[in-house]
């Protein structure tokens, strides 16, 4: 596939993983997350899915992909810390979908939680309340 970004000679794409919600306001904002990684450049394909309610889920997405033409999926768990979901339900979601699709490569990042911009993060949430300081999405 002309269009995939390559990583190594391996042709890969990026699937958001997160908690799905009832609530089309919370998918909305992971679909906007998911454009503005694409619209980055780093990778043409990037995929939200959604443990829950929400569609795509992981497996369908994965199954998007395999059928798209890409040999690497690099999901990013979209949580921030290492609860249930990302300590038991992504492995066995995971662990399935590497038996469907034992030709492809998937990898699972890390929690958002201990990466350094987190603090950083969470100070402009306060400082937006406390000094008015307002911060562009």
């Amino acid at each position: 596939m002309d269009s995939a970004r390559h990583y190594n000679n391996v042709e890969t794409t990026v699937i958001i993983f997160t908690h799905g919600s009832a609530v089309e306001a919370a998918k909305e904002g992971v679909h906007a997350l998911k454009r503005r990684n694409q619209q980055s450049g780093s990778y043409l394909y990037v995929w939200a899915s959604f443990l829950g309610p929400g569609q795509p889920e992981l497996g369908p997405a994965i199954a998007e992909a395999a059928e798209a033409g890409f040999e690497r999926i690099v999901i990013i768990p979209y949580f921030l810390s290492l609860g249930t979901h990302l300590h038991r339900d992504l492995p066995r979601l995971v662990a399935a979908e590497k038996q469907k699709h034992p030709h492809m490569q998937i990898q699972v990042g890390r929690s958002l939680e201990d990466h350094p911009e987190m603090a950083l993060l969470v100070l402009s949430r306060i400082q937006e309340l406390t000094k008015e300081v307002k911060v562009s999405p």
